[in-house]
């Protein structure tokens, strides 16, 4: 299976992306709602069209950086967010940054990369997060698929990859996700060993 940056990028351009809700998800919007230090600096892996992004800039947090291999994704940003600034969107691969973040959100983004790469995900999380680092958002409770993204797994699965390197604060059943997703996302927040 080869979810190279060509794969990623053509599904941008044919808006082959039915994980797209449009929107911030409610789940991280509710988060993003009850922080109070605008100063933190918070990455975004695989953002996509990054209304994440978009939502924490408009609500006055200026450190918020995304990484995608989609240049198409980026380019959306861009140009629904022209003040976005450029040095702060970086395309490249995940596992190629080398800075550090107060704050990772996480949507979508585990469940779209290889399986075999989910303790690297770990890994490199844990690499990348400050002293004191969170690593907040969704994942999906729920199988999925095997073949192609999404691919899912379970509370269990995911506890095997997460608890060498994190403190486990949260890690239940999102009780806000959207319709669609009601009963399949599980919220979590992590906090860096």
């Amino acid at each position: 299976m080869n979810l190279s940056e060509e794969f990623w990028d053509n599904r941008y351009k044919t808006h082959d992306t039915g994980w797209d809700i449009g929107h911030v998800s409610t789940p991280l919007k509710t988060y993003i709602d009850q922080l109070q230090n605008k100063a933190l600096k918070i990455l975004i892996p695989g953002a996509g069209n990054a209304y994440e992004a978009e939502y924490l800039l408009r609500d006055g947090f200026q450190n918020v950086h995304v990484v995608d291999l989609s240049s198409t994704a980026l380019s959306n940003l861009k140009a629904r967010v022209p003040e976005f600034p450029e040095e702060q969107l970086y395309h490249t691969n995940f596992f190629d940054l080398n800075e550090t973040f107060d704050l990772i959100l996480e949507q979508t983004f585990f469940c779209a990369i290889n399986p075999d790469l989910r303790m690297a995900y770990s890994e490199k999380m844990v690499e990348l997060l400050e002293t004191n680092g969170k690593l907040v958002g969704l994942l999906f409770n729920d199988t999925l698929n095997t073949d192609r993204p999404p691919f899912g797994g379970s509370k269990k699965e995911y506890l095997f990859y997460f608890e060498p390197y994190f403190y486990i604060d949260v890690f239940q059943e999102c009780y806000n996700s959207i319709e669609s997703r009601a009963g399949r996302e599980l919220f979590i927040k992590l906090l860096k060993k």
